[in-house]
């Protein structure tokens, strides 16, 4: 089973008189461009994802929407409340979903708890990983996600995995 971790693409800057509600801070044009570009990225790299799960906030679920888009799948974007910031990194691990060894989950949130949660995936410790925003990491495990069992398979900022998506537009 592979885990792969997106962070949601730029956001409009914390403006408590546009967003009172920071939940519904979206991604910026450019942001919402640049993710696209990435969220491709990913697609070539992990054509396997079967799931996409959100953070319910906007600006995590846009970008969750891209990846999804980009990986051309039926199903919805589901969301997870253990994604949003300050969530339970042990409570989002127990519930991952099962999928076969072969397929790959897409978690989408935000930073510093991806971060944290690439940690504790990696090295059974919250020790934080920073993903840059709309960049990401797959890390893989033997039969079920547990804290500590992981591997790092590949870990790119937006710039590498647009990079990334771009070359594979050329092959084809």
């Amino acid at each position: 089973m592979r885990v792969v971790l997106f962070r949601h693409g730029p956001a409009g800057e914390a403006n408590h008189e546009l967003w009172p509600n920071d939940a519904l801070r979206p991604l910026t044009p450019r942001g919402e461009e640049r993710t696209g570009r990435a969220a491709l990225g990913i697609a070539a790299l992990e054509p396997r994802i079967v799931r996409v799960i959100s953070s319910p906030l906007l600006r995590a679920r846009a970008s969750a929407q891209l990846l999804r888009d980009g990986l051309a799948l039926d199903s919805r974007v589901a969301l997870c409340d253990a994604l949003a910031p300050g969530g339970s990194v042990s409570q989002l691990i127990e519930a991952l979903p099962d999928v076969r060894e072969d397929e790959a989950i897409a978690l989408v949130g935000h930073e510093p708890d991806l971060g944290k949660l690439a940690g504790t995936l990696l090295f059974g410790a919250p020790a934080h990983i920073a993903i840059k925003k709309a960049g990401g990491c797959a890390i893989e495990f033997e039969g079920r996600a547990l804290a500590g069992a992981g591997r790092l398979v590949w870990f790119m900022p937006p710039r590498l995995l647009r990079r990334v998506a771009r070359a594979r537009r050329v092959e084809a």
